[in-house]
C-alpha cells in the first residue's frame, strides 16, 4: 500500500469515532513549518521524507511532530494523520489540498502513486546543489551553473536571456548565443534526473512537466514544481517577524535557528558573475543579520550563554564586521566579562588596521568608550539591527 494510501485508511477506520466538526475544540494556531509537517504526516510520509521534502534535519521533523502533538492534543502519530484530513490539510487521494490538481497530475508516477510535493530541490545557500527525487544532480560546468542559480534566485520571475546574459557573463558576453542551449540541458537534467533510462526518449526535456518554462519573455521555474532553500528561508524570516510582534522571543528564536540552519557555507559558493557576487554579498548579510536577531532575543530570555557562543562564532567568521564585534562586547560587559570585551575590541581594531588600513568607526568606539565608563544605559540591549 502507497503512503498516501496507509494515511488514508487510517483516518477512515477511525473516522466513525470522531465527533462531528461543530462539537469539537478549534484548531489550534500552527505555524507554518508545523502546518507542513503535519501535511505531510498526514499523507502517510516517515520522518526523513518529510526531512527531505523540506530541507530540514530528520530530528527536527520529529520536534516538530512532537510539539503539534502537544498543541492539538494528540496521543499519537495515527491521532496526527486523523488530524490533518480533519482540518482539510489533505484529501483521500489527492496529497495535500494546496497542490491544485493539475500539479497532482503532473507528479503521478506509474502504477498509480503520487509524489507529494516538488520532486526537484535547489540549493543556493552555499555551494549550488539540486536533487531530484533525493538524488544530487549533475548541474554541468559553471556557467551553466550560474544561469540555474539565477532562475532559482528569481523564483517565480521570468528572466530574459537578455538578463540572464548580464547577470552571468556581466560586461563579457559569450561570442555565441549559449544561453538556449545551457536552458536546454538543465531541463533535461532536472526533468529527468529521476527517471529511469530511456525516458528522455519518451518525453524530452519539453515534455508534459518541464521544471523550467520557456515563453516569449525569458525562461522562469515553473511554481510548485521546484523548492528553493532561499524561499524557505524567506518564509521563515516572514514567521520571526510575525513571532516578534507576537511578543515570542522563544519562537522567534526557533525560527532564526531554522532558517540559519538552511546556510551550508558561503552562498552561491565558486560561482561567476555579477549576478552571483552581489547575491552572494546580501544573503551572507541577511545571515548575519539574523544571527544578531537570535542573538538579542537569547540574551532578553536570559540565554546569555549561547548568545555569546554564537557571537564569538560570527565574529570569527566575521571578524571585520564592526556591528557584530560591538553587540558581542555588549553581551560580554552584561555578563560581567568587562576585559574581555576590552579584549574583543582590541582584536577587531588591530585586523581594521592590518587587513584595511582603517580605525574603528565611531560606533565601535563609542560602545567601547560606554564599556570603559560602565555606562548601563548605552550598554542595554537593542532591537536596530542592520
Amino acid at each position: 500500500m502507497q503512503p498516501n494510501a496507509t494515511a488514508t485508511a487510517v483516518a477512515t477506520a477511525v473516522a466513525g469515532s470522531r465527533p462531528p466538526a461543530s462539537d469539537r475544540a478549534p484548531a489550534p494556531a500552527l505555524v507554518a513549518l508545523e502546518r507542513e509537517v503535519l501535511r505531510r504526516v498526514g499523507c502517510g510520509l516517515r520522518d526523513d521524507e518529510i526531512a527531505a521534502a523540506l530541507a530540514i534535519p530528520e530530528h527536527a521533523v520529529a520536534g516538530h511532530l512532537a510539539r503539534i502533538l502537544v498543541k492539538c492534543g494528540l496521543r499519537d502519530r495515527a491521532a496526527a494523520i486523523v488530524h490533518a484530513f480533519d482540518r482539510g490539510l489533505v484529501l483521500p487521494g489527492l496529497g495535500p489540498r494546496t497542490r491544485t490538481v493539475g500539479a497532482a497530475a503532473r507528479g503521478a508516477r506509474p502504477g498509480g502513486a503520487r509524489a507529494v510535493g516538488p520532486r526537484v530541490r535547489i540549493c543556493v545557500l552555499g555551494p549550488l546543489q539540486a536533487w531530484h527525487d533525493g538524488r544530487p544532480l549533475d548541474l554541468g560546468h559553471l556557467r551553466q551553473q550560474a544561469v540555474l542559480a539565477a532562475l532559482a534566485l528569481c523564483a517565480g520571475r521570468t528572466l530574459s536571456q537578455r538578463e540572464l546574459r548580464d547577470g552571468v557573463w556581466g560586461t563579457e558576453p559569450p561570442v555565441t548565443n549559449v544561453v538556449p542551449v545551457y536552458v536546454y540541458r538543465l531541463r533535461k537534467t532536472l526533468r529527468l534526473g529521476g527517471d529511469p533510462p530511456g525516458r528522455e526518449d519518451l518525453d524530452g526535456p519539453d515534455g508534459p512537466d518541464p521544471v523550467i518554462a520557456h515563453d516569449r519573455g525569458g525562461y522562469r521555474l515553473v511554481p510548485g514544481a521546484v523548492d528553493v532553500d532561499v524561499v524557505r528561508m524567506e518564509e521563515l524570516v516572514a514567521e520571526v517577524e510575525a513571532a516578534d510582534r507576537a511578543g515570542e522571543p522563544a519562537e522567534a528564536v526557533r525560527l532564526c535557528s531554522r532558517a540559519l540552519d538552511l546556510f551550508r557555507g558561503e552562498p552561491l559558493a565558486g560561482l561567476p558573475g555579477p549576478l552571483a557576487e552581489l547575491e552572494r554579498l546580501r544573503l551572507t548579510e541577511r545571515r548575519i543579520a539574523l544571527a544578531q536577531r537570535k542573538s538579542q532575543w537569547q540574551q532578553r530570555l536570559g540565554r546569555h550563554s549561547e548568545a555569546i557562543a554564537e557571537l564569538f562564532a560570527l565574529s570569527a567568521a566575521h571578524p571585520l564586521d564592526e556591528p557584530v564585534a560591538a553587540m558581542l562586547m555588549r553581551a560580554l560587559y552584561r555578563t560581567g566579562r568587562r576585559a574581555d570585551a576590552v579584549t574583543a575590541f582590541d582584536r577587531t581594531r588591530r585586523r581594521l588596521a592590518e587587513d584595511l588600513g582603517v580605525p574603528p568607526s565611531r560606533m565601535l568606539r563609542r560602545t567601547y568608550e560606554s564599556i570603559l565608563r560602565g555606562d548601563e544605559v548605552a550598554l542595554a540591549p537593542t532591537r536596530s539591527l542592520r
